[in-house]
């Protein structure tokens, strides 16, 4: 009774809130139960039942904010979004399949208009992040670029593809230096590296700078398990290297199959969001590439450092040079090679996350995508010298990005590295760093 009086007690005006309220509450959750899309403040995560989709809405001058943007579902729904402050929309949706976007072009701010394509298609689905490029332009904007913009931005390209192949390169010629094995599975090292880093990271909901110093320990824990289990017993059975450059290639497909039945055959995202864009003149870097070019530089100059000035490192190189004089001198050899086995996949783990970053993404076949290329810096380098894996990997880098520059189809720009490598060997047989050996 006292409760129904107490309620009696209570304002017309304080009444009429508390039924907005509920009324309120009832149209959220009814509306949280309709299928089809819902705007999200933040990020949107994707499951199994949920598919996301999201962009920047950028101009040659900067993000666009506060525009419209009209999302119909396969099913016909419509729903209407606004970009926020950083240009950016977010959209979770429960049906797979094909959605359309269209920009309101009364919300497009006055000199700003789509290039022709109003409509933009993008294919939802279950489990992943799909990027919605909507591309805008000023009045004023002009897609021909001078040689020298061109020249500028395919150098800074090249530079950071020759850092991220140096990370892998570098393990794989120190491999070879220590065993004379060539590691055929080593650029798989690289998709692992980026695969965990997407089970850690988008799936896990871990930082990315923890996440991505787990990753690295992960992969080096593989190459110290790899030695221990498998490569160390081969070497004590007097396998040739032959036979085992076989195993790594089996090697090599078996973590293809594994990359394609845990995660499946599409690309996955390390970080669901769009990375910013940083613009120095006519270069243009997400600060995605400018953190991972930075971190591969400090991480070869350690490793520099630590074969130049350290005991592991002079030991590392005297395995290199002579095993059999090495051991007579009191150097364990296998503990020396199971160390280089755990920087080197440790390295691949690393470049494995910063391609994922870069490119936006990495799926199971990536690492059979750059496996020439890395072993093309290895030969170019000298094999066996980590110096020359450094220097092959920047050359390889940058012929692959500035050979478009100077008029080669950009379907033949692998060619070209390999064309260059080619004659290169022609001339001096041992790589740019490698010493002559006597045959015969």
């Amino acid at each position: 009774m006292k409760v129904r009086q107490d309620l009696r007690q209570v304002s017309p005006r304080a009444s009429g809130g508390v039924k907005l309220l509920l009324v309120a509450l009832v149209a959220g959750l009814a509306w949280s139960l309709v299928p089809g899309a819902h705007a999200v403040p933040t990020l949107c995560m994707p499951s199994d039942t949920t598919a996301c989709l999201g962009g920047t809405l950028r101009t040659d001058e900067g993000v666009v904010p506060d525009v419209e943007i009209k999302v119909t579902s396969p099913s016909g729904e419509e729903t209407v979004l606004t970009t926020n402050e950083q240009g950016k929309w977010n959209l979770a949706a429960e049906e797979e399949g094909p959605w359309t976007l269209e920009v309101d072009q009364e919300t497009l701010p006055d000199g700003v208009a789509t290039t022709g394509e109003d409509v933009i298609t993008v294919q939802a689905r279950y489990g992943a992040t799909t990027p919605g490029l909507i591309p805008v332009r000023t009045e004023s904007y002009s897609s021909e670029r001078s040689f020298g913009e061109y020249l500028a931005q395919s150098t800074v390209n090249g530079l950071r593809l020759g850092l991220l192949l140096a990370l892998a390169a570098v393990g794989l010629s120190l491999i070879y230096g220590t065993t004379r094995l060539s590691s055929f599975s080593h650029a798989e090292q690289v998709t692992l590296g980026g695969m965990v880093a997407y089970g850690l990271v988008n799936v896990g909901g871990m930082n990315l700078w923890v996440g991505g110093a787990l990753t690295v320990l992960v992969c080096a824990a593989t190459g110290w398990t790899q030695d221990r289990l498998m490569w160390q017993p081969l070497r004590r059975r007097g396998l040739g290297l032959t036979q085992m450059m076989i195993v790594t290639i089996g090697l090599s497909l078996a973590m293809q199959y594994c990359f394609q039945y845990f995660v499946g055959a599409r690309t996955v995202r390390v970080v669901q969001d769009n990375p910013d864009v940083l613009e120095l003149g006519p270069i243009t870097l997400t600060y995605q590439s400018l953190a991972a070019m930075g971190i591969s530089v400090v991480v070869l100059a350690a490793v520099g450092y630590g074969l130049l000035r350290t005991r592991v490192g002079r030991a590392t190189r005297a395995v290199s040079d002579n095993p059999a004089l090495a051991a007579a001198s009191g150097i364990d050899v296998d503990k020396v090679i199971r160390l280089v086995w755990v920087v080197a996949t440790g390295l691949a783990g690393l470049s494995g996350i910063m391609y994922a970053l870069v490119t936006n993404g990495i799926k199971w076949d990536s690492g059979m995508q750059i496996l020439l290329l890395l072993f093309a810096a290895v030969t170019l380098g000298g094999l066996g010298t980590a110096f020359g894996a450094l220097l092959g990997a920047l050359i390889i880098g940058m012929v692959v990005e500035l050979s478009p520059v100077f008029g080669m189809p950009g379907d033949f720009k692998y060619a070209t590295a390999m064309l260059i490598l080619i004659l290169l060997l022609l001339v001096r047989p041992q790589g740019l760093l490698g010493k002559a050996e006597r045959v015969g």
